[in-house]
């Protein structure tokens, strides 16, 4: 067995056209692995794909050419294993509203025939917080406790992996850190491997080990977080004055100026071309005296956006 939790090769959906439209095509022949005990990032913009990504994996949607193996179990010869191998956190709140969060897990496991000596129904309760919730009806939870039972229930047959698809959105800080807080725990104590999708490009930067990114149903690209963030040349420098400073400068090839709001002079910099030095050295010849100074390296939105944009 390889060291993949999940290898995609060829991917492809194409939806029947409605209304006297033409077919979609969902995702264009997509190949991605992801190994097994990552938390791995799949990102995108809106309609990009990845919900229909998400679903075929959880079989939900069925693809029209490609194969997919979870937990080295082809979905196409061995359904059921491929299934039980992976627990999907949707992003829709699709729960029974009678069914009180113990009971609605109890129901879950039986659906996946899990017995009952091997349920851990409280447990689960215990690490999404919904404890002092076990027996109230779903219907009068808070939107954030119906988010947590949404992952208790993905949990109940204890998948080898858990996919979170756009697990904090419209969740406050709160439940947003103790989810995260849960996630690295299930990664780190049962080598839980992780496929995030999330608006919040900074959660995907701070969370995955690696990303891929996917626009217009087609691979941009996938490598690991910090490999990404290397791949922006570009480099800011903050200067705060002691005093006056010029309103422009004379500045090397590959240095662009901003005066922010605040005072605070901005030097962006193409590491190809210079350096912090040598941005420094041009500050200085024009008579500023330097009060302090900072760097800003670009993050996973600036990414992101360069990599997506125009496309």
């Amino acid at each position: 067995m390889s060291g993949n939790a999940i290898e995609i090769e060829g991917l492809r959906k194409v939806y029947r056209g409605q209304g006297g439209a033409g077919p979609k095509e969902a995702l264009k022949g997509i190949d991605l692995t992801i190994p097994k005990g990552s938390i791995f990032g799949l990102l995108g913009p809106n309609g990009a794909g990845k919900s229909t990504l998400i679903n075929i994996l959880a079989g939900l949607t069925i693809k029209s050419e490609g194969r997919v193996r979870i937990w080295g179990f082809d979905q196409d010869i061995n359904p059921r294993q491929s299934r039980a191998a992976i627990g999907v956190m949707p992003q829709e709140l699709n729960l029974d509203p009678f069914f009180p969060p113990r009971e609605a897990l109890e129901v879950q496991a039986g659906l996946y025939g899990v017995p009952k000596k091997d349920r851990w129904s409280d447990e689960i309760l215990e690490l999404v917080g919904l404890t002092d919730k076990a027996n109230a009806y779903a219907r009068t939870l808070s939107g954030g406790m119906r988010r947590r039972l949404l992952l208790g229930k993905a949990l109940v047959h204890n998948p080898q992996i858990l996919v979170l698809d756009e697990p904090t959105a419209g969740v406050d800080i709160e439940l947003r850190q103790m989810l995260w807080q849960n996630v690295r725990r299930l990664n780190e104590e049962r080598g839980m491997t992780i496929i995030l999708t999330t608006h919040y490009l900074e959660e995907a930067q701070e969370m995955c080990d690696e990303i891929a990114i996917i626009n217009h149903g087609e691979m941009v690209v996938r490598d690991t977080t910090k490999n990404l963030l290397g791949r922006m040349d570009a480099k800011t420098l903050l200067i705060e004055p002691e005093g006056a400073a010029p309103e422009t400068f004379d500045l090397p090839n590959g240095v662009s100026f901003e005066r922010k709001k605040d005072g605070v002079l901005s030097f962006t910099y193409s590491r190809a071309q210079a350096s912090a030095n040598d941005v420094l050295d041009a500050v200085k010849a024009q008579g500023v005296v330097i009060g302090d100074v900072r760097t800003q390296e670009p993050d996973l939105e600036d990414v992101f956006v360069d990599l997506t944009s125009g496309r």
